[in-house]
C-alpha cells in the first residue's frame, strides 16, 4: 500500500477515537469535573495522570494485554472496583471543593497518581481502546510499522481528547468564586461523574 492511501483508514481511526475513547465516560467526565472544580491550571497534574495512564493502556492493548484480561475473568471486576472506590471518592473531592477564591484551595487538587489510577484501573478502557486499535488497517505490510503508527496517532488523540474535556471543565471555573454557584456546580459534576461511571459498570 503506497502512503498516499493511508488517508482513508487514518480518518477512519481518527473518528473512531473521537466517538469511542472521547465520548462521555468515567476519564473524561473526571477530567471535566476536575478542570471545573480547580482550573485547569490546578486540574494539570491530574490530567497529566490522566493522559499518561490512557497512554499505558494504549500500549498495553498494543502489547496484547487485553488477551489477558479475556483469559484471566476475575481480573476486571477488580479493575472495576478499585476504579469505583476511586472515583467516589474524587466525586466528593470535587463536590466539597472550596470556591476559587478561598485562601486554602490549593491544598485538595487532585495529584497526578490518582489520574493514572483511574485511567489504568479500568478495565472499559482497554477494551474501548483495543475496539479502535484493532479497527484500523493502513495495509502498510509490516505489523511492527502498523502497530507504532497506530499508537502514534491515538496518543496524539489521547492528549487532545483530554485537553478538550478539561478546557470545558475550566470554562466553567470563572463561577466558581462565588460560593453558592461553586457550590452547586461542583456538586452538579461530580454528580454526572458518579452517574457515568454506574452506566459504565451496569453496562459492563
Amino acid at each position: 500500500m503506497q502512503l498516499s492511501g493511508i488517508g482513508p483508514p487514518l480518518i477512519s481511526l481518527i473518528v473512531a477515537s473521537i466517538i469511542v475513547m472521547g465520548s462521555p465516560g468515567p476519564s473524561t467526565m473526571s477530567a471535566t469535573a476536575v478542570g471545573a472544580a480547580f482550573g485547569f491550571r490546578r486540574a494539570f497534574p491530574y490530567l497529566a495522570g490522566l493522559i499518561l495512564g490512557t497512554t499505558a493502556v494504549l500500549v498495553a492493548v498494543a502489547a496484547g494485554v487485553v488477551s489477558l484480561l479475556l483469559s484471566v475473568p476475575k481480573l476486571a471486576p477488580v479493575l472495576l472496583i478499585a476504579s469505583a472506590i476511586y472515583i467516589a471518592y474524587l466525586a466528593f473531592q470535587i463536590a466539597t471543593a472550596p470556591p476559587l477564591s478561598s485562601p486554602d484551595r490549593a491544598t485538595s487538587a487532585p495529584p497526578l497518581p490518582g489520574g493514572f489510577l483511574l485511567a489504568v484501573a479500568n478495565p472499559k478502557a482497554y477494551f474501548a481502546i483495543a475496539a479502535v486499535f484493532a479497527g484500523a488497517n493502513f495495509g502498510l505490510g509490516s505489523p511492527l510499522t502498523e502497530g507504532l503508527l497506530k499508537v502514534a496517532v491515538l496518543t496524539i488523540m489521547i492528549v487532545l481528547i483530554h485537553l478538550f474535556w478539561v478546557s470545558v471543565g475550566a470554562s466553567f471555573s470563572h463561577l466558581l468564586h462565588d460560593p453558592v454557584s461553586a457550590r452547586i456546580i461542583n456538586v452538579l459534576f461530580a454528580a454526572i461523574l458518579i452517574v457515568t461511571t454506574i452506566l459504565a459498570i451496569v453496562h459492563y
